[in-house]
């Protein structure tokens, strides 16, 4: 399984969700999503026909990214917000994902769904921009943070600036299934600039481009018992279970193939052991993927393929 990428392990941090904490860097997180393999370049894809296929857009669309945490009180409207894109937010240029952190889980709850792993990316993101604070609920939208989520029409604005631009890069998703919860994810990633010379006149591809891969999972119920939400009944969509990279792009191409089990989350009080999803569950499913420049955090372009009955499952 794909270790967790950490940039800035050694920096301090404090996190604020109205008061002051220490970060705790405790590694963790369990998920239901089992990785089996990893390949790069041109290694083979298990023999399979594939069943499902996305490209991204001409123009670029938004990776929005919610750094949400079970333990805090101050999240679930934030969820309820990400989860009005549960469906068709990729025709609005929209692609949402949820990445829950771990560093509540030792202040009276631990979140099922949080992966020490997006505690690091949230630190990584708040780093490259000059911050030294993170917090939930922390919105970022195409790499970079923005406050003014719950706007409505400062986040449309944000949204149609992105939009606005030409693709730099093409993506595409290819998803062909592998037996009960099984699935075969191939990923492909190419550049639309040209690979970095002395006498081209193009802005070449940047060399720290990275591409990145993740699946999430829709329908989500916690009951919490501890913590600020205690009592609470919680809903979750577009949390992320998997997350591979960063991988190169080199010479303007990555590829990304990893086989993953889909085990349906069973309930309020599942674990990350639950079964293969029956059918109509696999629904509840999808993959991201999406191009970062690493030396700013900036996300170039995302691309997304839900698992549909019938065709992926």
């Amino acid at each position: 399984m794909p270790k967790p990428f950490c940039l800035f392990c050694g920096s301090p941090w404090v996190v604020v969700s109205g008061r002051l904490r220490n970060l705790s860097r405790r590694a963790g997180g369990t998920f239901a999503l089992l990785a089996a393999f990893v390949c790069i370049g041109q290694a083979a894809v298990a023999q399979a026909a594939p069943q499902c296929t996305a490209h991204s857009t001409d123009h670029r669309v938004a990776l929005v990214e919610l750094y949400s945490s079970e333990g805090c009180n101050d999240c679930p409207p934030a969820d309820d917000w990400l989860g009005q894109w549960k469906h068709g937010a990729l025709q609005q240029g929209i692609v949402p994902l949820a990445l829950h952190v771990d560093y509540w889980d030792g202040l009276g709850w631990t979140d099922r769904f949080a992966q020490h792993r997006f505690t690091e990316r949230q630190q990584t993101l708040t780093e490259l921009a000059g911050g030294h604070v993170v917090y939930t609920p922390e919105v970022f939208v195409g790499g970079r943070e923005m406050r003014s989520w719950s706007n409505p029409a400062s986040f449309a604005a944000r949204v149609r600036e992105i939009v606005a631009e030409p693709s730099p890069a093409d993506i595409t998703i290819t998803l062909a299934p592998q037996g009960a919860g099984d699935l075969v994810i191939d990923a492909r990633f190419v550049s639309r600039r040209p690979v970095q010379t002395s006498t081209q006149t193009q802005a070449p591809t940047p060399r720290d481009w990275q591409a990145y891969v993740a699946v999430y999972e829709n329908a989500l119920v916690s009951q919490v018992k501890a913590g600020e939400n205690r009592g609470a009944t919680l809903h979750h969509e577009r949390v992320v279970r998997q997350w591979i990279g960063p991988v190169p792009i080199v010479d303007g191409q990555a590829r990304i193939a990893q086989a993953v089990k889909l085990a349906a989350d069973a309930g309020a009080n599942a674990n990350a052991n639950a079964s293969a999803p029956a059918a109509g569950e696999a629904a509840r499913f999808g993959v991201v993927a999406f191009v970062e420049r690493a030396s700013t955090g900036e996300v170039e372009q995302a691309a997304e393929l839900p698992i549909e009955p019938g065709a992926c499952h």
